[in-house]
């Protein structure tokens, strides 16, 4: 009612004053006595003139009395609905006709101090090889070397073991894929599980006898379905150390692909169910078949407490480098390291692959005599057509002397006289005979070697523990210690090449639809693991544990187990049969389907306001024309942004909880490129973690709600340049101008297309090998084109014959208006041997280094080589990708990891889809012709650097406070989930929001994770959380980010308080990233320091309804 008066009384004055004024001049002109006097000769100009203004006046009264009546209209609609717009003003349109926002009164700041540049501009710790400087070095060329064909000869001195004998480890193994050419349930049935059945058989045979095992998925199913007895003689191998369970992930997760939430996921789970079943915890990290490395997995595995690690697969020219090096093994250090507390001890097998030909020593001819499942008659034989030997009386000493004439030729590439000889291969050990070929031939090959000291050699089964215990005490240093002058290395080992120019930088885009699937899930992932612990807290406070679906617990730990099998080298990466993708695809989608009802459960809980009136039950779906919209925000910033809703009406009315009428901007939405229905965009600030309520309902027209005004181009008309206004940015398709910078940056979207070669060797799941430069997308007719423009946001879509690209700009003050929201819609599905690329080409001279993420958790700088080719140029993206100059950094966000390069100054390249129709040798025996329609979503951001801000060191790269957020918003959408009310209607809903005060900017929460207890279908009272300090590049200019934003000004030590509802508090455990062994406690107030860049876990009880408060640190 005030309202009403007030806009009513402003109306009525301004119609007075108009009135007022026609009045005063109409008098001035009849009542002047000059005029009177010589009326007969005033010009008729004059009259004219006059009356001409008099009819602009009666026009201006007119338009006035219209204004009026508008305002009247909108006072009384507004009265009637009992509701304004947050910031009792409307949209409106500019003068330059871009629309205006009126800002919703929330006052909003971003607190960047100079202290929070100290990490990303201190000196870091100085190390010994640096893989950028290695790239530059190697000719990168492939001479033969003999019959190790990618290196070199090797010659020793007999008695260079005079002093020290040479001591080796032969660990057997057998390498399980959780789903290659097989499905993962059927490998289980037809191999693993009759290893594993061989192991608690054969290892009790003889204590001297070794094992190790990787793939936790495998042995949780196998445990599973074995009885008690052989439960317990596997416990007893393993409490004995004749068998070793080594990483303890649930899978050997991809490194290139993988999110580094899901890599500590899948971790976290094979550690959990490790330590719960068998009280145990892995020491080493073994990882064999990954297709390439990333330095993300020594600083997981290292914060997981362990001490030592295997790599494999790494581009063949650098092993070699680092075999006449001496530098197979070496301290891994992250490059952003101010000291040495991220060192992994890592071991580089230095030969071609892991199986047992190219593990005892450089010459695979004699190796391969070695492995004694070739033995004659069996079902597979050596390729070099010399078979092995049953090794007898007659011929142990020559066997015994040409094999340890291989192991003294492989001890020479490493610093130690201590030797480690894998001995395995994929899906070895399943039939019993095998076991006995290999240990009983390998235990008298040993007995010789050790009962003769003239040969200086102890030869022995061992697990990789057991080697690097070993080598551990041989320079008399704790386990992951520095050995003596062993080297200190940082940088990752990306791209990899097994041989000639076959680089393995395909699989980084294979398959794009389940990449893009994967991190959905994951985020819903994410987002119901904090739910379920916020709600299962909320119950337990209020005594409704019982009443509440606790048991939605089991469908947490299956989505776990989905994702985490999915990380697996062979998932994620796209290189499996068709068959065993569907299989993946089918378990994922079980997944999802179980978190979205997880998600539903926990936010009905916590939105009711009156928690006695709640009762579970399965939704009911009833036709309404007024429902409840529940919206989540799973990241832990308050949230300024849009949300896109379909609707089945165009008369739609948004209201907040309290009855605030919201801004919505109707917009078709098209099926096709030119057939449509309806959706409703509207923006909403949601609280960090929280649930908010709306109220959406079918209503005439208001004030606030606005169409979007449409444009469609068909093939037939002419297509002119379009340009789309937003809060801070201006764009088309040729460059890009922040509104706030005068200097236009060219920013060209270009599609190309790469073919295969034409003959020998082409293109697979694995492989790139392209025919030549890319050539420009064509297409017979120009493509349908689509504007859309409205005050929320404004579109072009451009159908195409093989992708339809959409790109958005939101009109919305903070993060999401600070980038260009870009989807690209591919469908190749009639194409052969194509691959589609979108190539940005840009003014910024960025040179020939470009940044590229590993797995989410850091930067790594690139450099393109000329003399690598083009394929190897290549390197993933799981997350962004950026080019930059002394002024302006330009990142490319994505929401799936694709392939990525800069093949010139200023340009960056994204491989979109592939379809191959051949195999390319590597052993899947198919190629790519499963695509689907894939959306490949993407944030293109541009920023100015601060005057007098340097670029990054060489060797490290931060992204800003805004690329951070800008990621965030990209990979955890919002959640909308209906409230569609039984019979009885809706109980009162109020809006959830968890945290006291907000996070720094700088602060990342991973994950509020539910704690197993020993039943695994059930949470413990504990709840882990999980926290990442991000790390800033703070030379760029700040951004309003529509939230207030403070860092953590440098400081190490943060002050984490939990507040119970009832003031109790609860102890806090800090943990190694797996939940496992615990370190000091802390009260619920505490002091906790917290360096840049690192990962942090803690434990406590959940047993109140908790509230967080994260305040600043000091």
């Amino acid at each position: 009612m005030k309202l009403r008066k007030q806009v009513t009384v402003c109306g009525g004055a301004i119609f007075c004053v108009a009135v007022f004024s026609l009045y005063l001049m109409l008098d001035r002109v009849q009542h002047d006595p000059a005029r009177r006097q010589s009326g007969g000769n005033f010009p008729r100009s004059q009259i004219s003139v006059l009356q001409n203004r008099i009819e602009q006046l009666e026009q201006l009264l007119e338009e006035n009395h219209q204004i009026i009546s508008h305002i009247k209209d909108s006072v009384m609609e507004l009265t009637d609905t009992g509701a304004v717009s947050p910031s009792g003003h409307l949209p409106f349109k500019s003068a330059n006709g871009s629309w205006v926002l009126p800002f919703d009164g929330h006052p909003t700041f971003l607190a960047v101090k100079p202290q929070d540049c100290q990490f990303a501009v201190a000196s870091r710790a100085k190390t010994d090889v640096q893989m950028l400087d290695v790239y530059s070095l190697l000719k990168f060329d492939n001479p033969d070397g003999g019959v190790w064909k990618q290196g070199f000869d090797i010659t020793y001195e007999p008695d260079e073991w005079d002093n020290e004998p040479l001591q080796v480890f032969v660990v057997p193994h057998s390498h399980n894929d959780p789903g290659w050419v097989k499905t993962f349930d059927k490998y289980f049935t037809d191999q693993t599980q009759h290893i594993l059945n061989n192991v608690v058989v054969k290892l009790a045979e003889d204590p001297r006898r070794k094992f190790i095992w990787s793939e936790i998925s495998f042995f949780a199913k196998w445990w599973e379905t074995a009885d008690v007895y052989k439960q317990e003689a596997m416990r007893k191998l393993i409490l004995g150390g004749q068998m070793e369970m080594v990483t303890g992930g649930w899978v050997m997760t991809d490194e290139a692909n993988a999110h580094y939430f899901a890599m500590i996921d899948q971790l976290i789970e094979g550690h959990q169910w490790l330590e719960r079943n068998l009280g145990i915890t892995p020491i080493s990290g073994w990882a064999v078949d990954p297709f390439g490395h990333s330095a993300t997995m020594p600083y997981l595995l290292k914060r997981a407490n362990l001490t030592s690690m295997l790599i494999q697969r790494i581009h063949y020219s650098i092993k070699k480098h680092f075999s006449s090096t001496r530098s197979l093994e070496f301290m891994w250090r992250q490059a952003w390291d101010t000291g040495s507390s991220t060192d992994m001890f890592s071991h580089m097998m230095p030969f071609y692959s892991y199986d047992v030909p190219h593990t005892c020593g450089p010459d695979p001819k004699i190796c391969c005599q070695f492995d004694f499942k070739r033995l004659p008659g069996g079902r597979i034989n050596c390729p070099w057509k010399v078979p092995p030997k049953a090794v007898v009386e007659a011929n142990v000493a020559e066997r015994a002397q040409l094999l340890l004439d291989q192991y003294r030729k492989k001890s020479k590439l490493y610093r130690s006289k201590v030797l480690l000889v894998p001995l395995g291969d994929d899906f070895r050990y399943d039939k019993a005979l095998e076991w006995d070929q290999q240990y009983i031939n390998y235990q008298k090959l040993f007995d010789y070697m050790n009962s003769h000291p003239e040969l200086h050699v102890r030869a022995q089964f061992g697990t990789l523990t057991d080697y690097f215990s070993a080598l551990y005490k041989a320079y008399g240093v704790a386990p992951g210690s520095r050995p003596g002058d062993f080297p200190v290395l940082s940088g990752d080992f990306f791209a990899y090449a097994d041989r000639e120019d076959h680089y393995w930088t395909g699989y980084y885009t294979s398959r794009p639809f389940y990449k893009s699937l994967d991190r959905v899930i994951e985020s819903h992932l994410r987002g119901a693991e904090i739910l379920y612990s916020l709600a299962v807290a909320n119950a337990r406070h209020a005594g409704m544990e019982g009443r509440y679906p606790v048991s939605d617990y089991a469908l947490l730990v299956d989505a776990r187990r989905s994702v985490g099998l999915f990380q697996h080298h062979d998932a994620i990466t796209g290189t499996a049969k068709e068959n065993v993708v569907i299989d993946y695809g089918t378990k994922l989608l079980r997944a999802l389907i179980g978190l979205k009802r997880v998600i539903i459960n926990a936010a009905h809980f916590l939105v009711m306001k009156n928690k006695e009136f709640y009762r579970f039950y399965q939704t009911e779906f009833y036709s309404t024309l007024s429902q409840y919209l529940v919206l989540f925000n799973p990241i832990e910033q308050e949230r300024l942004c849009t949300v896109t809703v379909l609707v089945n009406t165009m008369r739609v009315r948004m209201l907040t909880e309290d009855g605030q009428t919201l801004p919505v901007q109707l917009s078709p939405q098209w099926s096709s490129g030119t057939q449509m229905s309806a959706e409703a965009t509207f923006m909403v600030r949601l609280p960090a973690l929280g649930l908010a309520v709306f109220h959406l309902y079918d209503s005439a027209d208001s004030p606030m709600t606005f169409r979007s005004d449409i444009v469609l181009r068909l093939p037939s008309q002419s297509i002119t340049p379009f340009i789309c206004s937003c809060f801070l940015l201006l764009f088309h398709l040729q460059s890009i101008k922040r509104k706030d910078d005068n200097l236009e940056v060219k920013v060209h979207m270009q599609f190309m297309v790469y073919g295969t070669r034409p003959s020998k060797d082409k293109s697979g799941a694995y492989l790139f090998l392209p025919d030549g430069k890319a050539k420009p997308y064509n297409q017979k007719e120009p493509p349908v084109v689509r504007v859309a423009e409205g005050p929320l946001f404004s579109e072009v879509v451009a159908q195409h014959q093989h992708f339809q690209q959409t790109v958005r700009i939101h009109n919305v003050p903070g993060v999401e208006g600070l980038s260009v929201d870009m989807t690209t819609m591919v469908d190749i599905r009639d194409q052969t041997n194509k691959e589609l690329s979108m190539r940005l080409v840009t003014s910024i001279q960025s040179g020939d280094v470009f940044y590229t993420d590993l797995n989410g958790f850091q930067i790594q700088p690139r450099q393109h080589h000329p003399k690598l080719p083009l394929q190897g140029n290549f390197y993933p993206m799981p997350s962004q990708a950026y080019i930059q100059d002394s002024r302006h950094r330009l990142t490319l966000h994505t929401a799936q990891a694709l392939g990525v390069s800069s093949l010139e100054s200023g340009q960056l390249e994204v491989i979109l889809d592939r379809r191959l129709m051949q195999d390319d040798n590597r052993g899947l025996g198919q190629g790519l012709k499963d695509n689907k329609k894939t959306a490949n979503r993407f944030r293109l951001l541009l920023e100015r650097r601060s005057p007098g801000n340097k670029m990054d060191s060489t060797t490290t790269s931060f992204p800003s406070t805004v690329s951070h957020m800008t990621d965030a918003l990209l990979n955890h959408d919002v959640l909308a989930l209906p409230v569609l009310p039984k019979r009885r209607g809706v109980p009162p809903l109020q809006t959830f929001a968890p945290l006291k005060s907000v996070l720094p900017c700088d602060f990342h929460l991973l994950n509020l994770r539910s704690i197993q207890s020993q039943d695994p279908q059930s949470p413990s009272q504990y709840t882990a959380l999980i926290l990442h300090r991000l790390a800033l590049d703070c030379g760029f200019e700040a951004q309003n980010l529509g939230f207030n934003c403070t860092t953590t000004e440098g400081q190490k030590f943060l002050n984490l308080l939990i507040f119970a509802h009832n003031c109790e508090t609860y102890l806090l455990q800090e943990q190694v990233l797996v939940l496992i062994q615990t370190r000091p406690h802390f009260s619920s107030s505490f002091c906790y320091q917290c360096s840049s860049s690192h990962i942090f876990l803690f434990s406590f009880s959940l047993l109140t309804n908790i509230l967080f408060n994260f305040s600043g640190l000091k």
